[in-house]
């Protein structure tokens, strides 16, 4: 049996290499069609390209955001460089204000001096490696994406016996309603028959005129064609079940369900089987709102 998915899910995973910690979290809830938001960190362009490649090749609807969060180690002493060119205009100008008089520079003053010492640039880091940690990236962020189909499998099994349970009770329906659409005919003879007695009791060749108009009348209240349709439409909803991904399908299905009983309740000629269609379109449309769920 293939496994049914739910729309909503959650999925996380963390990574570290050369100095950079990151954790990735991929969530999900309903949606129509397939749209997926990234939001990443700096200067790694391609994770987004990559994230939605990957969102793609495991998801077919749903609204999916991937969030990643990524720090790098900070740097130490000997990250650190001196910027010698600022550095010699700095003791160009102490040793100007000496010879007027003022006190020489300390090594450790002029180091503490703006942009004397200046931190290794982390953007300039080896692009293999940088590369590398893109990977890396990117690798962890299938890994959500594999921790949220799961989390949207498990939530599709979980739907399943709900869904089913509601196929079984439409299908129930439709056999209370060819039970109560056998009986229609005849009910529709009486009661033209006691409205014609009625209202003109000695009218010639009465009986032939009942049996005819009847007849007629039993004709526009059949309702065979539409529990056939109603009962091929259970049938389908079974087969798409063991099918997935199926929301789509069964997004229409619904509407040609609901086609169909109301079709049946306008043309229910009893009480009865109008009772019997109107708890069909409850049915159905309670249906609806756990097709919804479905990927």
């Amino acid at each position: 049996m293939s496994a049914l998915s739910g729309m909503t899910g959650f999925g996380r995973a963390d990574g570290a290499l050369d100095g950079w910690t990151w954790s990735v979290e991929a969530r999900s809830v309903n949606g129509r069609n397939l749209d997926v938001r990234f939001r990443g960190p700096n200067g790694f362009d391609a994770l987004e390209r990559l994230a939605k490649s990957a969102a793609q090749a495991r998801l077919s609807r749903g609204q999916v955001t991937v969030g990643v969060q990524a720090r790098r180690a900070a740097g130490d002493a000997s990250a650190l460089k001196v910027n010698e060119a600022v550095l010699a205009r700095y003791l160009q100008l102490a040793n100007q204000l000496a010879e007027e008089g003022a006190t020489p520079p300390s090594a450790d003053g002029l180091l503490a001096l703006r942009g004397v010492l200046d931190a290794e640039d982390e953007d300039a880091e080896d692009p293999q490696a940088h590369a590398a940690v893109e990977a890396a990236m990117a690798a962890t962020v299938e890994q959500a994406l594999d921790a949220l189909r799961a989390s949207r499998e498990q939530e599709g099994e979980q739907l399943r016996p709900v869904i089913q349970d509601f196929i079984d009770r439409i299908q129930a329906l439709v056999g209370s309603a060819e039970t109560e659409a056998a009986a229609q005919t005849e009910a529709v003879r009486e009661r033209f028959a006691r409205r014609m007695a009625e209202l003109a009791p000695d009218a010639p060749g009465l009986e032939d005129r009942i049996v005819l108009e009847a007849a007629a009348l039993a004709t526009k209240a059949d309702v065979r064609e539409e529990l056939d349709r109603l009962a091929a439409h259970v049938a389908s909803a079974r087969a798409l079940l063991q099918q997935p991904p199926a929301g789509r399908k069964l997004d229409f299905l619904i509407q040609e369900f609901m086609r169909e009983a109301n079709t049946l309740c306008s043309k229910s000629a009893t009480t009865a089987l109008t009772a019997v269609g109107l708890d069909l379109k409850a049915v159905i449309e309670q249906l609806r709102e756990q097709v919804q769920n479905v990927e």
